[in-house]
């Protein structure tokens, strides 16, 4: 019987441990279901909250045996070491949760805007503010939970004292040695709430096109429409100009250019364009223009302006509008297609010509002056004016003068 009793007691805190990590699934349980009637109203709820339930169910798990042992083995030479072990794994289970806590949130806030609409800008900007905002909180939460990991250890806290002493020079330090990188950080939050670019916005970067897909707290990603990634510095966006084409609103102008003969029908060309406006869903019937922007050497330039309600939409217009322009041209007008025209001038031939010699004609001597600085007496004095009165001047003055008194 005293063994049964023995045993028993040897394995009450066993026992203790196995209810308290009962107790802590239920209420999981508990609070998962209490938290999905609260937020009942949010469309998939339930699918947010699922990357909660391990870390809950770890944490309560680690909490309820604590203390069940606390309770049960009291002054047992092998808690201490055992209670260590729970309250790191405590630390690790709070900041998982805190990281999962900050997802769903996440995923909340942008479950409530809309993106069905084309110019979604408001969206866009929050998505961007709010993955970089949760991506700045699992930072500083991982590094709560490691300075917190390190705070149970006593030799660390014995440290503490010297290194909030050094704390000064080891800042100037880490500064110079991280310089580069602490730049392209507060670069990038720069970027994400000062609304300078958004994550979909529609940009010409390098003279490439293509989307902001991603920004990190270092660098931006750049989904070119071949579906290549340009990776860039967050440092570049706030140095270097580019092209943001959706920074207020997603429709945008654009141009179709033709160079074509002087005989092509500009009317008709005009009356084609309305047609082929009419008859497509690619145009947001803004603007549709088609004028004659240059007529010299031997082209005429005609351009064509349509508006569409973004740049992939804008791009198949465009396309669409020179594939009908040349189709038309090609087979109704084929005289207004482009061309070069060159004249050939022939020299009479001499020998099989030839008239009988005469005597040159004379020619009439030009008799006027062309000089500017020289030969009459107002160049000889603007030549004054230039390099300055000397004796050259006078003395070719009175040469002058005199000529003129003998005539």
């Amino acid at each position: 019987m005293e063994d049964l009793l023995s045993l028993a007691v040897s394995f009450k805190p066993l026992f203790a441990v196995l209810v308290a990590v009962g107790i802590a699934l239920v209420l999981a349980r508990i609070l998962r279901d209490v938290v999905h009637r609260a937020f009942r109203k949010i469309p998939g709820i339930r699918e947010i909250t699922v990357k909660a339930r391990n870390p809950l169910r770890l944490g309560l798990s680690l909490i309820g045996a604590r203390i069940a042992l606390g309770a049960t083995a009291a002054g047992s030479s092998w808690l201490p070491a055992v209670d260590y072990v729970l309250v790191l794994g405590l630390i690790g289970a709070v900041a998982w949760l805190a990281v999962v806590l900050l997802l769903i949130i996440e995923a909340m806030v942008l479950t409530k805007y809309s993106t069905d609409t084309r110019d979604n800008r408001r969206l866009r900007r929050l998505k961007t503010q709010v993955i970089l905002g949760r991506r700045v909180g699992v930072a500083v939460l991982i590094s709560l939970a490691v300075a917190c990991v390190l705070l149970t250890i006593p030799e660390v806290r014995a440290l503490g004292a010297g290194i909030l002493a050094s704390a000064g020079v080891l800042s100037i330090v880490a500064g110079l040695a991280v310089q580069g990188t602490l730049t392209n950080v507060f670069a990038g939050m720069q970027l994400a709430f000062t609304d300078a670019i958004r994550v979909d916005d529609v940009v010409v970067v390098e003279g490439e096109w293509g989307t902001i897909e991603e920004i990190t707290m270092t660098y931006v990603v750049l989904h070119i429409w071949d579906d290549r990634r340009l990776i860039l510095p967050s440092t570049y966006f706030t140095t270097t100009p580019f092209q943001n084409w959706t920074r207020r609103q997603s429709d945008i102008l654009g141009t179709v250019e033709l160079d074509l003969d002087w005989r092509v029908p500009v009317g008709e060309l005009r009356t084609l364009l309305k047609q082929i406006l009419a008859d497509t869903d690619l145009w947001d019937q803004r603007t549709g223009v088609l004028q004659v922007t240059e007529a010299v050497k031997g082209m005429v330039r005609i351009r064509i302006l349509v508006s569409a309600v973004d740049s992939g939409t804008l791009f198949d217009l465009r396309c669409l509008i020179r594939e009908t322009m040349v189709s038309h041209l090609q087979e109704w007008h084929p005289e207004a297609l482009p061309r070069q025209r060159w004249e050939e001038v022939r020299q009479p031939a001499r020998e099989a010509h030839r008239g009988p010699r005469t005597a040159p004609q004379p020619r009439s001597e030009d008799t006027s002056d062309s000089q500017l600085f020289t030969g009459t007496l107002d160049a000889v004095g603007r030549r004054a004016n230039f390099s300055g009165p000397g004796e050259d001047v006078f003395a070719e003055r009175e040469e002058h003068a005199d000529g003129d008194g003998r005539r």
